[in-house]
Order: C-alpha cells, then structure tokens, then sequence
C-alpha cells in the first residue's frame, strides 16, 4: 500500500482547521504537516494539539505554487495530498485516492469533489452539486488524459481537494504564480504525457459563501490567476451575459424546488441569485482582462489588493528551503562506483571449467511486479537451468527498496507468480559468496554486477535492446555503456545479438523464447473467421500501438462486421471504432481467445515477444513488422505474417488471412510446429550454452594476457 503525506498550507484558519484535522487523523495518512504562514489566531496551536507536524514561515515567503512545492520537499509519502484549511475530508477519502492511483501508472494527479457544508447558499450548494457530478456521470473514477480531450472540464483540478504522486510532482513541480497554481500543474502534466483521476469518494466539504462584493473581487483575482497561469480569456457580452444570468437563476430556483424551499424563499433567493451571477460574469471577464485596467483600478477590484497587471508578476528573490538528505545514495550510484572504484577483477579461471558439470550461476535481478514478462522469461529458463542439473541463486538488487519484503517472501513470490525455482533467494548483497557465472538481467544490474567478486566469468542476459527505450535521457547512454565492459551477452533473438557483435563489438550467443504447451495449445473451442485479437498494450510505446489501432480501424472501414478484441492494458484505448476489451487477462483465457481468433496481431518495435509464440501454440496465424526482430526470429515466409510499417499494409495481411483459407491452415500448421520446436527447456539448453562460452571467453583472455 502507497504511503501517504497531507499537507495543509494555513493562515488564520482557525474556524475550520481543527475539525479539518480531526477529520484528516481518521483518515490514517503516514505524515501530516500544516504549514503556517503568519496566523494571527490559533492555528499554530490547534495544529500541534492534533499532533500535526508544524512548520512556520514568514507571511512573505507563502506562494500558492512555491510553499506547496515545500510541503512536498518536507514530507517523505509516494502519495502528497493537499488541502486547505477549511476543506474536511469525508470518511473513506483517503483510500479513494489510493484508488485512483492504481488505476493506471501513467496518473500523476487525482481530485475528488467539494461537497456544500450546511447553511450554504443554494447558488454555490447547486454549482459545487452539477460541476462535481460532471466528471463522473455514471459514479465510477474517471481518467483525463488531455486538456484537448472530450468531456466535462479535463484541465480543472483544485488543491483545495488534490493528490499528486511524488515521483510526478518532484518532476515537474508547481509554478510558482500568485493564482491557479493547480491548473497549470494540470497543463504541465499533459504536456509531459502524465494522467489525472477524479474518485467521487476523495470528497471534502468545502464551500466558500461570501459577501456579495467579496465574492466579486475573488472572481477577479482568480480569473486573472486563470490568465496568467493558462491564458483562459473569459468571454462577455451583454446578450451571453443576460442569458446565461437569466439560465442559472432558473436552475437555481429549481434547485431551491428539489430542496423543498416554499414560493416566498425562492423568490427571495431569486434576487441574490441573479446579482451573484451577473456580478460573477463581469468581474471574471474584468479578471482575464487585468492588463487593459489601470493600477488603481485593478488594486481596487482585487481581494488581495494587487495593482500588478496580468501577465507581468512582480520578480521576488526565490524562497530558498533546506532541503535534508532523502536517501542512503543516489540514484543509479553503482555507475559512480564502477568509475571511481573501478571493476573488481575476475577470479582465475579454471582450465576445462566451462565444460563441467554443473555450474554455479547467480542471477542478478531488478525489482519485479506480478506479471512482469521478462522476469517470467527468467525463471522459467533458470528453472530448466536447474532440471539440467546446475545451481542457481537469485539476487535481487534493490536499492531504492521497491520491494521490502524479506528474502523469503520475494522467494515465495516467484515460485507462485512465475516458477517454482529451487533456488534460494537473496535481497542485497551483503551474503555474497561467489559463482562460477555472475549473470546481469538488465541494464541497472549490469553495474552491480560489475561489482562482485569470487566469480569467474560475467554475462548478460539481453531481452531487448534497453537504450532504444530512453530516446535522448541519461539512461539512454548508461544503458548503451552496458555493452562496452566485456560481458558475454546471451541474447534473445538473432536480432539482439547482432546488435551487441555489429553495433558495439561484444561477444553474443542467441536463445529463442519459448511457450509454456501446458497453457498454449489449440483448444476444442470453435474458431471464428470474423475476430481478430491485438495485443494493445499502450503503456509499452515499442509495440507500436498507435500503428495497430490505425490499421484495425481501416479493416473495420473494409469490413464493419469484424470482431475486434484488444487487451494487454487495464485501461481501454481510445479508438473510433467499438471493440471488445479484454483487459490483462489470465495465461489460461488468452490461450481460450486465441484458439477461437482468426488472426493475432502483436507489433514489436525492438525485440519480438513472447506473446506471437502463445498465439502460434494456439494455432492462431499471427502477423507483425519486418525490418525488426520478428523476421530474424521467423524468417521472411516463416510461420508470422511479416508486413510493412504501414496501416493499410497491415490491414491487407490481416484481410488475406481472413480470405485465404489454405494461407490460413499453413500458417496455423507452421506456427504450432515452430513452438514445439521453441521449449522453454530448448531455451534453457541454448542459455547453458551461452554461460559455458562466457567461461570460455574468460579463459582464453586469461591465457593471452600471460
């Protein structure tokens, strides 16, 4: 479960702000912290009779944007959640946030909705009621994925009621603005390709009713927040103005009739009502507009009494904020030690060592979740390892403490996610005692790995090519570097090994994935010739899902009566055509799809995947991209339809396995006699010849440097 850090930024908030923690300490977060800025009442003493933790700054020092970014460097929890001081949280808001971040990776920021207190006008009470109802119709959490995207209102979000993810807000940050701080986080994010949630249980009481004339000058400093952060310009006009005025007041009123208000109280809500908006319409547009106003005039219609103009903030010396160490190292330091301490050196090789049996091989792995393919393609090759009679042991590098499980635990998760491994597991590594291979299974382990000694010889498993994945980032060259300290690379295509030989010098060997036949093989389920199955996994940009969608939309255009079923993601794609989402579904429920399917499309844009072997064992003609590893795998006319980067190239290859019954049987034939040849045990014995020519290598680099 995610941990969590509230903070609340306070100034004379007295009235609420012990109900508002009261409410907060239910709710069970890991941290608490209440920032005050200059109080003149009793916050600071309600906040530490709470038990908050307390911090005070100078009423100079607060920002919207620049004290929230504080809270965030103070506080420790994955999740950061904000609220005002007079915003008190419903029972259950907490874990609704929780919620809305496992939807989906990719959200970096959620909200929930502000409820109306008691005693709030009906105008405010009825508008806080429709605009929160907007964004979940059917009362489930949503996801916003774009400020350009359809739908109610995808670039709002309120820090009087938010929850970001740390690893998110430390990225990017907030502004640091005199107003709407929130909604120009929420354009940052889309822009940086980042999500937002709404959970209709993260709710909060919270409504602001004011006087009339305050109310008018808190539109106005928020609209001309809205322009500097966004560029929103709010429209007016005296016929839009007239009846949009003329619309909330009939709402309102219906609203008073739901509630059950007599004739008298409507009619005398009736006026209120109309001054509110009238008066809303005008000084939001005034607002968005505050750079055409002279400064006395536009100091006299703030609240705050600002006479900057829109656009053109006052420039103020940074608040600097010390900042105490977050963590034993830095990232990514196992870098930082192979430069400055060096490579520990190989010991002496035994002469005939790499062809005795068996071998000690410690695999070093990085952190994993349920479902991970390769860590799947790992242990079940190592499990085979075994059954040839080697020993393995599993060391998980974990710096950052992904998983703090005890050894044991993480032991008893591979066996029962991925495979029943004999081997004993080790987090850290404290216990090290040597092996005959010291094996790295990704670019972050290589390092480590380069580390260790007692060990004769080094490899490295590749199941793709990792600095394609981190375009221009840092990662792109530490991960090409990998390839430079000599490790013998096992390789999981002929593709990926001619990467390492050709592209950066190394020695390579080649093992082919295979398909666990107890799971994946045709099923007596009737096939159907109108279906297809694509793996639409978005969150993997090298599947090349955008191509994908845009040729099954040209083969629905071809032929509307087509079965499209998509999976490999929680969250459906957005298409313009109806298909039938899957979702992450079980091994044993895509073997079912795939023996009733037509045709499997999986599109790799680097190196194959598992995922065709499955549709092949299931008899189920699969089609992907030539020019990449696919054709090194299958060959030009094997067992996969290999076609051009192209929508419509794409979707001729799927029509004419649809049409072509006798290409359609080959195929079906072919695929199935390739994955009984691929084994996860042919795999294995592959990989044991990969580790006895990395001892090999080491030997004879030994004898010529005698």
């Amino acid at each position: 479960m995610s941990s969590t850090s509230v903070v609340i930024p306070v100034k004379d908030g007295a009235v609420w702000l012990a109900e508002v923690l009261r409410a907060v300490a239910r709710e069970a977060p890991d941290e608490l912290l209440v920032i005050d800025s200059g109080s003149r009442d009793d916050s600071p003493a309600i906040a530490r009779a709470a038990g908050a933790e307390l911090l005070e700054i100078p009423p100079a020092q607060f920002g919207h944007g620049r004290t929230r970014n504080l809270g965030t460097a103070r506080t420790s929890g994955e999740i950061v959640c904000f609220l005002t001081q007079d915003a008190t949280p419903e029972p259950g808001w907490l874990a609704a946030y929780r919620e809305a971040f496992a939807l989906d990776e990719r959200v970096g920021a959620a909200f929930g909705p502000h409820l109306p207190r008691p005693g709030t006008s009906p105008m405010i009470a009825r508008e806080l009621t429709e605009f929160f109802a907007g964004f979940s119709p059917d009362g489930a959490p949503a996801i916003q994925r774009s400020a350009g995207e359809g739908g109610w209102h995808p670039g709002f979000l309120s820090n009087a009621n938010a929850a970001y993810r740390r690893t998110v807000l430390e990225r990017i940050g907030f502004r640091d603005v005199p107003y709407a701080e929130d909604q120009a986080f929420a354009q940052d994010l889309f822009a940086a390709g980042g999500w937002k949630a709404y959970h209709p249980g993260a709710a909060v009481l919270h409504a602001h009713d004011f006087p009339w004339a305050q109310f008018m000058r808190r539109y106005f400093d928020e609209y001309r927040g809205l322009r500097d952060t966004t560029g929103h310009i709010e429209p007016i006009g005296v016929r839009s103005t007239l009846g949009a005025v003329r619309t909330e007041v009939a709402r309102d009123r219906a609203y008073l009739h739901e509630q059950g208000a007599g004739g008298p109280e409507r009619l005398a809500w009736t006026a209120r009502s109309a001054a509110h908006h009238g008066g809303r319409r005008v000084f939001s547009a005034l607002g968005s507009r505050a750079d055409r106003l002279p400064e006395p005039a536009r100091r006299a219609l703030s609240l705050e009494g600002r006479g900057d103009g829109a656009g053109t903030p006052v420039p103020a010396a940074p608040a600097l904020t010390h900042v105490s160490p977050r963590r034993p190292r830095e990232l990514f330091a196992e870098i930082l030690d192979a430069e400055t301490h060096g490579i520990v050196p190989l010991e002496d090789p035994v002469p005939g060592a790499a062809d005795r049996t068996p071998l000690h091989v410690a695999i070093v792995i990085p952190p994993f979740r349920r479902g991970s393919g390769g860590h799947d393609t790992i242990f079940r090759v190592f499990r085979e390892i075994e059954r040839l009679g080697h020993t393995v042991t599993v060391w998980l590098d974990d710096p950052e403490n992904h998983q703090p499980q005890r050894a044991a635990v993480i032991r008893d998760e591979i066996r029962e996610w991925f495979a029943p491994l004999e081997a004993p597991v080790f987090k850290g590594f404290g216990d090290w005692f040597g092996a005959d291979v010291a094996l790295a299974t990704g670019w972050q382990t290589v390092h480590p790995v380069l580390q260790l000694g007692a060990t004769r010889a080094r490899a490295y498993f590749v199941q793709d090519h990792e600095p394609e994945f981190y375009a221009t980032a840092a990662e792109h060259r530490w991960a090409a570097q990998t390839y430079g300290y000599g490790l013998h690379a096992i390789c999981a295509s002929p593709w990926l090994a001619d990467i390492v030989r050709e592209r950066y010098g190394g020695s390579a060997s080649v093992f082919q994935l295979g398909a666990d036949e107890t799971v994946y093989h045709p099923l007596d389920v009737p096939r159907r010739r109108d279906t297809i199955v694509f793996y639409g996994r978005a969150v993997t940009a090298r599947r090349a899902v955008p191509l994908g969608l845009l040729a099954l939309a040209e083969l629905k255009r071809r032929r509307p009566e087509t079965r499209v079923v998509i999976y490999g993601d929680p969250i459906p794609n957005d298409t313009s055509f109806p298909y039938e989402h899957a979702g992450v579904a079980s091994q044993e429920q895509l073997a079912h799809l795939y023996s009733e399917a037509t045709v499997g499309l999986c599109l790799s844009m680097t190196n194959y995947s598992r995922v065709p072997n499955e549709m092949l064992a299931c008899g189920l003609p699969c089609v992907d991209l030539e020019g990449y590893s696919a054709e090194s795998v299958y060959g030009a006319d094997g067992p996969v339809e290999l076609s051009a980067f192209s929508p419509s190239a794409l979707a001729d290859h799927m029509e004419r396995l649809m049409d072509d019954e006798a290409l359609w049987e080959r195929r079906s034939r072919e695929g199935i006699a390739f994955v009984a040849r691929h084994t996860w045990r042919a795999a294995a014995e592959e990989v044991e010849a990969g580790l006895r020519e990395a001892l090999r290598l080491r030997e004879r680099a030994a004898a010529a440097s005698r």
